[in-house]
């Protein structure tokens, strides 16, 4: 019997693996066929607006030799990483708040829904004229423009909490706090990936334009540059590299982080 699960395992293993293999061999596959599309349809052209992927390597490659590309993306996502950590930690605390009281539901649901349809725009620019263009002005107008979208995803999960768990945290007398990190907590976890998933993607692309119209530095302020000098080459070598390390945070940290989370589950 033992034998037969062993070798089972090992079955399911090895399938799973294959499937793994097999995954990034149609990526890769799909890459290239991109590139090798992207590489004649610019040679059919030949326009200077429309660089060869060799191009833009060069470039990226020259902004990585002289510390530029670097420096930028790193202020970037420092910006990303602030904004998004505010805008989880306030999001979540509003939308279980609003999930668990049907009061402040009723009484702030007009406010969310405001906040979801205001354009991130309008909220960039009026950030930049209460504040200034600072640094806590850029980070505050990412942070706005994401916490409506967590607060949103994190009521649905505090709607559907169990309320056989919660008897039971009380009957045993957990108390608040154990309550909320060993009841609560994972079962809004599938929530919270979903929010911190779907806002990393909106997070960067916000960053993007907030430094674009009012900093100095960063991915945004470099396509803002290349762009007054038509330089198609380095906007999309700087477009691809950011890219690149948000894909990068996506496999390497968010998703070990969800599939952490979720061991509870069945």
């Amino acid at each position: 019997m033992q034998s037969s699960s062993t070798a089972r395992a090992s079955l399911v293993s090895a399938s799973g693996g294959n499937a793994w293999i097999a995954r990034l061999a149609w990526s890769l596959g799909s890459l290239l066929a991109f590139l090798i599309f992207w590489d004649v349809a610019a040679n059919l052209i030949d326009h200077r607006h429309l660089p060869r992927p060799l191009q833009v390597w060069q470039t990226l490659l020259e902004q990585i030799r002289t510390g530029d590309l670097l420096f930028h993306v790193g202020m970037t996502l420092a910006r990303v990483l602030v904004s998004f950590v505010l805008a989880m930690i306030i999001g979540g605390a509003i939308g279980l708040a609003l999930g668990r009281s049907k009061t402040a539901d009723n009484l702030f649901d007009s406010w969310l829904i405001f906040f979801l349809n205001l354009p991130a725009l309008v909220i960039i620019i009026l950030c930049y004229v209460w504040f200034g263009l600072t640094e806590t002005a850029a980070v505050l107008a990412v942070a706005i423009n994401k916490i409506p979208n967590v607060a949103v995803t994190v009521r649905e999960g505090a709607r559907s909490l169990s309320r056989d768990l919660n008897e039971m945290a009380q009957i045993y007398r957990f108390g608040w706090w154990k309550t909320l990190r060993h009841v609560t907590l994972p079962q809004l976890a599938p929530f919270f990936a979903a929010a911190a998933r779907s806002g990393l993607s909106l997070v960067w692309k916000i960053v993007l334009v907030v430094e674009l119209l009012g900093r100095s530095n960063g991915v945004g302020f470099q396509l803002h540059t290349a762009f007054q000098l038509f330089d198609v080459s380095m906007i999309l070598a700087y477009a691809v590299s950011f890219i690149f390390v948000v894909q990068i945070i996506e496999m390497g940290v968010l998703q070990p982080i969800e599939a952490r989370v979720n061991r509870w589950r069945r």
